[in-house]
């Protein structure tokens, strides 16, 4: 039976990732509530278990007495030499408890208090392995869909996946392994909670950490990240080497790379943007597809108008303001769009306007001179 007992603990131990040792303890500590339960809360009491064995040894404190008044706290000296010849009145003695003397209610105690001082153990267990890990991309299997969210299994652990932090099109089924990233990991009323996320912006610059081997070893830097989950993300990109071209690494040979990450995602559109210091050019590359005619920029309060071809507007733009929305967010700058069209019209307008100012400067010389040959 008490090898059965260490069979047991080791099973608990290698299913659950918790060390032997720590669930001895935890049934000892089990152990020690029921017998005080039983005995008394003041009981002074010693429990070991062999680890080899398995045997269970529990042993009270008693005082050795020439008159046994209570039984839970003292010891005859008849009793006491039994277990130690040379026992005498006064001295203390461990005086062992069978555990056959067990009630069933002390029994049922300590397996409520083993099973849940395991629980807390294995949510500690848990919370230690993954509360370094913020930050980190993991695969795992869908469980079920429950309030909003899909509950996912990252071995021992469950992880709680946001509908909202998914891609929009996508509905993940039970059973399903799907890459994430872990976006959170905390402490609960009901234990660790690790967030995960699909649509945070880092998820794909952990992919591209993934795929790119260049960004991996630190060839290739990626210098900001913006997305909108399902629809579009731009990251601008610079490399550290001077031979390593940091959108050609990123893409790959006919695209393989980048094609990769974009199947992960479910089709969503990906813009490489190298970086530059020279905002007139990072403006630029920031609004790509669309491509810029000319740029004006105020350094002062980091806006900027830029002017694109009448077919390109759109482009620009975005659907419902996405493209330059991202570019905004991207660069930190304020960005005005306009047409060519609209462009040359205000330059038109404008020089109309200073050749009127002009006119009438020229008007008001002749005034001024006609006036003085009538004087004279």
């Amino acid at each position: 039976m008490n090898r059965e007992l260490i069979h047991i603990i080791e099973q608990m131990s290698k299913e659950r990732g918790i060390p032997k040792e720590s669930i001895l303890l935890t049934l000892e500590s089990a152990l020690l509530s029921a017998v005080r339960k039983k005995y008394g809360l003041d009981l002074e009491i010693d429990i070991k278990i062999d680890d080899e064995s398995g045997e269970i040894a529990i042993k009270a404190l008693k005082k050795v007495v020439a008159e046994v008044k209570d039984s839970r706290e003292e010891i005859s000296l008849e009793e006491a030499r039994k277990i130690d010849p040379e026992a005498t009145i006064d001295t203390t003695i461990e005086s062992p408890i069978s555990l056959e003397n067990f009630g069933r209610i002390a029994a049922q105690t300590a397996k409520q208090v083993l099973f849940q001082r395991v629980r807390e153990a294995e949510k500690e267990a848990i919370y230690e392995e993954f509360k370094d890990r913020a930050g980190e991309i993991i695969s795992g299997v869908v469980i079920r869909r429950e309030k909003g969210s899909y509950f996912v299994a990252l071995g021992r652990a469950e992880a709680l996946l946001p509908i909202k932090s998914t891609l929009p099109t996508e509905n993940l089924k039970r059973g399903e392994t799907v890459r994430t990233y872990i976006e959170e990991v905390r402490v609960s009323s009901k234990g660790p909670l690790i967030l995960l996320s699909r649509a945070h912006p880092n998820f794909v610059a952990e992919l591209f950490k993934m795929e790119i081997p260049e960004i991996y070893e630190g060839l290739v830097i990626i210098k900001g990240i913006v997305r909108e989950a399902g629809e579009r993300t731009k990251l601008t990109v610079s490399s550290t080497n001077p031979m390593v071209d940091p959108v050609g690494a990123c893409v790959g040979m006919k695209g393989t790379r980048v094609q990769s990450i974009v199947r992960e995602l479910k089709g969503e559109r990906i813009d490489i943007i190298p970086w530059s210091e020279d905002p007139r050019v990072l403006l630029a590359k920031a609004l790509s597809p669309a491509a810029v005619e000319s740029i004006g920029i105020n350094e002062e309060e980091k806006s900027a108008m830029v002017v694109v071809n009448d077919q390109q507007l759109s482009i620009a733009i975005g659907k419902k303001g996405q493209n330059v929305r991202l570019a905004m967010k991207l660069t930190g700058w304020d960005i005005d769009i306009i047409s060519e069209t609209e462009y040359n019209k205000m330059r038109k307008g404008e020089a109309e306007e200073q050749l009127g100012e002009l006119s009438n400067s020229e008007l008001g010389e002749e005034e001024l001179t006609s006036e003085d040959e009538q004087q004279e």
